[in-house]
């Protein structure tokens, strides 16, 4: 089973993360932000990821650097769990939809870090949680997992609903990126033959 701990300890925040890729969903999630908690359930549940994140932040400033550190975590914990990547699928992508909201997420497994992000929420809280710090979670991902990420919201009046389209379908992006490919062989998804 493809799993990995990583522990990340600053002055601003103590993070813990366990992910077992070829989990099933199980989430254990404590944050002190319930909102991230919500989103991240949605990403163990629809990415078949069993997740475990420990985390306490200086909140009192806000949660700016939990946000971010989480990102960071998870990403280099999905970096080493998934290894050379010898017979990973490598690319993901998905569509989903949430009453009046749409989002699209593609993942490469490249070793090249990178993000677009292309989202305009209708409003900046959701109920006490800054839409600005959606972008510090998978810029802090997308850099510590080696990835490059696409992230559309390509509709949506409902900032709620924008914000878990785009989390499960980067869960949905993940799943399929880091499935292994039976017709691979083990091989490494790359003509230079390393990622």
């Amino acid at each position: 089973m493809r799993t990995a701990e990583v522990v990340r300890n600053t002055k601003e925040t103590q993070i813990r993360v366990r992910v077992a890729l070829d989990g099933s969903g199980l989430a254990r999630l404590t944050t002190g932000i319930p909102f991230l908690e919500h989103m991240l359930d949605q990403v163990a549940r629809h990415g078949m990821l069993d997740l475990e994140i420990e985390a306490r932040g200086d909140l009192q400033v806000d949660a700016h650097h939990t946000v971010e550190d989480i990102g960071i975590t998870l990403g280099q914990a999905c970096a080493r769990a998934v290894g050379d990547k010898a017979g990973l699928t490598r690319y993901g992508h998905a569509y989903v939809p949430l009453d009046e909201a749409l989002s699209r997420v593609v993942i490469d497994f490249s070793g090249r870090p990178g993000l677009e992000y292309h989202v305009k929420f209708a409003r900046g809280l959701i109920g006490e949680f800054d839409v600005d710090l959606v972008h510090e979670f998978f810029q802090g991902f997308a850099n510590h997992a080696q990835v490059t990420l696409h992230i559309d919201n390509l509709r949506g009046a409902n900032a709620h609903h924008q914000c878990e389209t785009i989390f499960k379908a980067f869960a949905r992006a993940l799943r399929m990126a880091l499935a292994p490919d039976a017709r691979a062989q083990g091989a490494i998804p790359s003509t230079k033959g390393s990622l």
